[in-house]
């Protein structure tokens, strides 16, 4: 080997030996995939996977951050380093546990841990737990924040740190955390923009996952508070809701049980989520075929099941997506992203293969 190939070797080499790793230790075909991605890119499309393969058939092209919520594949940390995405864990942990700096110093030190093992780049934290504004956890959990960007900054250089918030800061779910600290704190919050019928105050029907008006109302109330549209990426749905109606009326309002939720009398638990890939197969032989409403900008349809029981599925599509994508240009918002990329039909089906290609192609609708 000539002289100038060991130093490329060695320049090779130097990220991961600052991360205390070795060579030996890359499960990819180069060493260099094991390497941090550093870069930034101006616009973020975030990717939450769930497991199985069919990340091979994402649409790399765009994609910027997979979270990865399911097993941990060394195949797809590869694929996507050689995509230039970045490849984050899941972070989740007690509310009641952070409240001891000491447990949060161990948490944070454990996960970093694992991101160098495993050669990721961050981590995506995912709390969704009950917090009383005046209770100790309100404060810990912004600390836990703050105190995770800077570990993992420290120790994985280009590393990326986010918080998952739900739809809009009122509280939701009796979740009051401290949005502006918490978006302060960390390189950007994912929005989760559906389950927004997970405390019904209202009447006790079926509607849609994520309505285009309370959906934008969201974003609108996170700007307000002083929390930069840079530090906000939209979250859209590629699933649904399927209601059982214990009343279907004329006019397609579907009655639903009161299933009660953090204190509110009705919720979406009534219904079971359905992943698009479901719904596509479904919607052509249902009774009423895909329906539009106006007023929430959402597509849905109805079928009878074999007991004879009404359903009625509201989902997100194509056209629902666009509308809402629109909105990131419009306001200057950090990206978008969906809950999650394995809800497609990635088959060899032509018309699933392009009911997909749909999808992926909706996200791009902010141009």
């Amino acid at each position: 080997m000539a002289l100038r190939d060991f130093a490329g070797l060695a320049l090779l080499l130097l990220p991961l030996l600052a991360l205390g790793l070795s060579a030996a230790d890359c499960p990819c075909s180069e060493a260099a995939l094991c390497r941090p991605i550093r870069h930034r890119r101006d616009f973020e499309v975030f990717v939450f996977d769930v497991g199985q393969k069919t990340w091979k058939l994402y649409d790399w092209s765009q994609i910027t951050t997979v979270a990865v919520f399911g097993k941990y594949d060394s195949e797809l940390m590869c694929y996507a380093h050689s995509k230039g995405a970045r490849v984050v864990l899941k972070g989740d942990v007690s509310l009641k546990d952070i409240i001891d700096p000491t447990f949060r110093t161990s948490w944070i030190a454990q996960k970093v841990s694992l991101a160098k093992i495993q050669h990721m780049d961050g981590i995506n934290i995912d709390i969704e737990q009950e917090v009383n504004c005046s209770s100790p956890e309100y404060e810990a959990l912004t600390a836990l924040v703050k105190e995770t960007t800077e570990y993992f900054h420290r120790e994985i250089e280009g590393s990326q740190v986010t918080f998952d918030v739900a739809w809009s800061p009122k509280n939701i779910d009796k979740r009051c955390y401290n949005y502006t600290g918490i978006a302060d704190a960390c390189d950007f919050l994912f929005v989760m923009s559906y389950d927004e019928r997970s405390q019904i105050w209202s009447e006790c029907i079926a509607a849609a996952n994520a309505p285009y008006n309370q959906t934008l109302s969201g974003y609108s109330d996170y700007i307000q508070m002083g929390i930069s549209p840079k530090k906000l990426v939209m979250g859209i749905p590629w699933y649904g809701y399927d209601y059982t109606c214990l009343n279907l009326s004329e006019n397609d309002v579907c009655t639903i049980t009161k299933v009660p939720f953090r204190g509110a009398p009705c919720s979406d638990a009534a219904g079971r989520q359905v992943p698009y890939k479901v719904i596509m197969k479904q919607v052509n032989s249902s009774v009423s075929g895909s329906q539009w409403n106006k007023d929430q900008q959402a597509p849905y349809y109805n079928y009878k099941d074999r007991a004879g029981h009404f359903h009625q599925v509201w989902y997100d599509n194509p056209q629902s997506i666009s509308l809402k994508a629109a909105y990131i240009k419009i306001y200057g918002l950090r990206g978008i992203g969906m809950w999650n990329a394995n809800c497609l039909d990635y088959s060899e089906d032509v018309l699933a293969r392009k009911q997909t290609e749909e999808m992926w192609g909706a996200l791009k609708q902010r141009l």
